[in-house]
């Protein structure tokens, strides 16, 4: 009987051991993959900012353009 005790607290023991180190391999990959798309998200919101400026510059070039027919 003893020994059925004891061999059923390893299993347990190992069952937990086993668990936490699952729960933590996740985390870790998790985590990693959650850094991975904030970088992602910066750069595409550094494009949209750059497209932004750039979109207004050629407004602003339209115009210049326009003026300069004009004067002609």
């Amino acid at each position: 009987m003893a020994e059925t005790i004891i061999i059923s607290v390893i299993s347990f023991i190992g069952t937990c051991v086993g668990t936490i180190g699952g729960i933590l391999a996740s985390s870790k990959l998790v985590n990693f993959r959650l850094s991975e798309l904030e970088e992602k998200v910066k750069k595409h919101n550094n494009i949209i900012e750059r497209t932004y400026i750039l979109e207004g510059k050629m407004t602003e070039v339209e115009h210049d353009i326009r003026d300069l027919k004009n004067i002609q």
